[in-house]
């Protein structure tokens, strides 16, 4: 992303091991998020987000890695990637905005607050969670 005018990262010391990037982003958005996530997301964000076994809680998957995923979405006002990065020992999620109008530099910043409030109750949930299987 270039540009971005909002960027975070939580890192959790404690992996799973064996637990996939992927794992790891559909129990922290499908899983812990939910539909309070869902509400955030296309609600107040406006994130045109489309159900599939092939995407995130409805972000595109947009580029993988061995260790890492990026997930996409974009809104009339907003793009919006979230990393997760796994490996044995440790899981990080980065957020990153783009503001693609004014109005996103003035909804995000106040949204933001709640978002780095709740950022790492979401990986200590996951962290908690059952590994699901890997989808096919």
């Amino acid at each position: 992303m270039t540009d971005p005018g909002y960027v975070d990262l939580f890192t959790l010391a404690g992996g799973v091991p064996g637990r996939s990037p992927e794992q790891w982003a559909r129990i922290l958005f499908e899983d812990v998020a939910g539909l309070g996530g869902q509400f955030i997301w296309r609600g107040l964000l406006g994130l045109r987000l489309t159900a599939s076994p092939e995407r995130v809680a409805g972000w595109k998957i947009a580029d993988r890695g061995d260790d890492w995923i990026r997930l996409e979405a974009g809104s009339w006002f907003l793009t919006g990637h979230l990393v997760v990065q796994a490996d044995d020992d440790h899981v990080s999620l980065a957020t990153f905005l783009r503001y693609d109008r004014p109005l996103a530099a003035r909804i995000w910043p106040p949204m933001s607050r709640k978002h780095r409030k709740e950022a790492p109750g979401l990986l200590r949930e996951a962290y908690a969670a059952p590994t699901p299987a890997p989808v096919p």
